[in-house]
């Protein structure tokens, strides 16, 4: 792996995460000292990030991590639900005891992390729950479009977490999922499927609220 790789990943996955949050300063020769690299690797992993529209260059101002565009999160959701409900179609199709049972361990280490209020957790089992259901489907390759296009959805997401009872909520709309798959009942399961996206989005004016510095229009 490159050192800019390397960098880019690290610096992708903490703002994804929210580890970095939305205003903080970005500067090269901090992070560059932090990864022990030379700027050039640095640089191109910022440039990287601004394309992607994760951090933004300010001339004369500063780098820093962009804010949550508003209007971009309804048309990423939209695309996000059409190929989720996709492979949920295919993974009711092609669904084993086996298939379930990965689901369910799955479903277990994100119900620890509810006991234990561990929201990073939480997001990293969820995000395991989609990807697994890609991998049963049979088109493992849709998940990784689908990780593009959610990428500030998913900075949205870790914003609600804290809502009481979210993290609740979403373990039963998983647990929906699987028993619908359970039961071999293809359109029961892309209801519960549908059920559990449609939910995405309505706390948004919420979490506006409770951090309106996060969000841009």
């Amino acid at each position: 792996m490159t050192a800019a790789r390397r960098v880019y990943l690290s610096l992708r996955e903490r703002i994804v995460e929210m580890e970095l949050l939305p205003g903080t300063r970005i500067v090269e020769k901090d992070l560059a000292d932090e990864f022990g690299t030379s700027r050039t690797p640095v640089h191109e992993a910022v440039q990287r990030l601004a394309e992607e529209g994760l951090i933004e260059v300010q001339a004369r101002v500063g780098t820093f991590v962009s804010r949550i565009p508003l209007n971009t999160l309804e048309e990423a959701m939209l695309v996000r639900s059409a190929l989720e409900v996709a492979i949920i179609e295919k993974a009711a199709e092609r669904m084993t005891p086996e298939g379930i049972h990965k689901l369910n361990v799955v479903l277990e280490r994100q119900a620890q992390c509810v006991r234990d209020s561990n929201r990073r957790g939480f997001f990293r089992t969820d995000e395991a729950f989609h990807a697994t259901l890609a991998e049963l489907s049979g088109y493992p390759g849709v998940w990784q479009i689908i990780l593009e296009v959610k990428t500030q959805i998913d900075r949205y997401r870790l914003l609600t977490l804290p809502l009481e009872g979210r993290m609740t909520e979403v373990l039963a709309e998983h647990r929906a999922v699987i028993n619908a798959l359970a039961s071999n009942n293809p359109k029961r399961a892309v209801r519960a499927m549908r059920e559990h996206l449609d939910h995405v989005l309505p706390v948004l004016e919420i979490t506006r609220r409770l951090r309106p510095e996060y969000f841009s229009v």
